[in-house]
């Protein structure tokens, strides 16, 4: 297990000090490497911290993180447990219970970084289990991104030390130090695709090809040497990104499919999905984006949908629908539109409208005016003269996209709408130079672009 040292060093994996958390499931994969830094803790001059997850989908669950804390107490290891409900995650995101017990993980391990806990995640991920990641992401037609399989280090936080190990020199490093870990019954589970290739495929595959794991690997390695280089020729600087919020330029579309391809894997990433991305999504946005109509959308993975808004595709996480009776007091401070953002009111001599800001004149709202959601019916007097016009084709005018529209938060009084968030005032609210009270109202409507 030398080779695993000098792997640490090269990859650059664990700066000098590091406390380092061991994601530690007590199956014999990750009791080998926590044992394994933990031998060797002085050497790479590292603090390690054990840390669990229950996933809650098991009954054996509470087994399992009671052995893990039991190591680590006998071994003087410090250990960190965490619990979340891994099918609760499934119905919120609608995916499998897999893929959510891999995003509640991971959910927990971006928690520790930004808490300063840890300084890095080691992941037990060895040879065979990246020759599993290599096949299944061909099977489902991955291109280069995704038949490269998993990084030695990626985002500077998860380290594989294991990447280039077998799955044999690790039994043997148990065998031969005695370590004691715990079976999961579900590993046998063949419904699930990656035990479907573990137990069924690769073993067959081995039959023939005796090397076909690192056979598998090198393949892997060689893709994510070519996929860089594409990379490196890429440059999107016009795409505007939140962390809920992606628009892509629509004149993207139109250079190669190979940089198109990687945009968007890059994008959903962005937007925290990773998995189950497949070349059939990315191809269906890229049919959406040339041939679909301004204000159409259509549905991806995770709770994202794709949206085609003027001269942008947008992919957008679905929000949480409000109610369309949902009212808000008209008041000066602050009011919380719950996932949609803020808007501030306050009093002001200056007349200057700045970015995010409407200005209007505090006497002229009526006392009965509240903030509401969009209704049938609603009508807005345009400011600066131009008469009145349904609040529907005003906005439409205004090109507020498709999935706005309803969500907007407006000032009104019945059906009249006297201001619609950041985007305009109705005519009689119009600072003038009889004005003695106005009001700067700023909006910061979240995750909005």
């Amino acid at each position: 297990m030398e080779k695993v040292i000098e792997l640490i060093k090269q990859k650059n994996m664990f700066p000098q000090g590091a406390t380092i958390g061991v994601a530690c499931s007590g199956g014999s994969d990750s009791m080998t490497l926590l044992h394994f830094l933990n031998a060797n803790k002085e050497k790479l001059d590292i603090e390690i911290v054990a840390i669990h997850v229950d996933h809650g989908t098991r009954e054996n669950d509470a087994r399992d993180a009671y052995f893990v804390a039991d190591y680590c107490k006998e071994h003087h290891i410090r250990f960190q447990k965490f619990k979340v409900e891994a099918s609760v995650v499934a119905r919120h995101k609608g995916c499998g219970i897999e893929q959510a017990c891999r995003e509640a993980r991971y959910g927990v391990f971006d928690g520790l970084r930004k808490r300063g806990f840890v300084d890095r995640i080691a992941l037990a991920h060895h040879q065979s289990d990246q020759a599993e990641t290599v096949l299944q992401h061909i099977l489902r037609g991955s291109g280069l991104a995704g038949a490269s399989g998993m990084q030695y280090v990626r985002d500077d936080f998860y380290v594989r030390p294991f990447l280039d190990t077998t799955k044999q020199e690790i039994m043997s490093y148990i065998y031969e130090n005695q370590i004691p870990y715990v079976e999961d019954e579900t590993n046998q589970d063949t419904t699930l695709t990656r035990n479907f290739l573990r137990q069924k495929i690769l073993p067959e595959l081995r039959q023939v090809w005796p090397k076909v794991d690192e056979t598998l690997c090198n393949f892997g390695k060689i893709c994510k040497e070519d996929d860089d280089t594409i990379r490196s020729l890429m440059n999107f600087d016009a795409v505007l990104i939140t962390p809920k919020i992606i628009k892509i330029p629509l004149t993207y579309f139109e250079y190669s499919k190979s940089y198109v391809s990687r945009l968007i894997l890059d994008l959903f990433a962005k937007l925290g999905v990773t998995q189950g991305i497949e070349k059939k999504h990315i191809d269906s946005i890229c049919e959406f984006a040339k041939n679909s109509e301004n204000g159409a959308k259509i549905s991806m993975p995770s709770n994202v949908t794709v949206h085609k808004e003027y001269e942008y595709i947008t992919m957008a996480l679905k929000k949480p629908k409000l109610e369309v009776t949902t009212k808000w007091e008209f008041k000066k401070g602050v009011t919380h539109f719950e996932d949609y953002g803020s808007i501030k009111i306050k009093s002001t001599k200056s007349k200057e409208i700045l970015p995010n800001t409407l200005l209007i004149d505090a006497d002229k709202v009526p006392e009965n005016a509240v903030w509401r959601l969009r209704q049938e019916g609603d009508f807005i007097e345009k400011f600066g003269g131009g008469g009145i016009v349904k609040v529907k084709k005003y906005l439409s005018d205004k090109k507020v996209p498709q999935r706005l529209r309803k969500v907007l938060p407006m000032l009104a009084v019945g059906h009249e709408v006297l201001i619609i968030a950041n985007i305009d005032i109705a005519d009689s609210l119009k600072v003038t130079p009889e004005t003695k009270r106005a009001y700067l109202i700023e909006f910061n409507l979240k995750n909005w672009v």
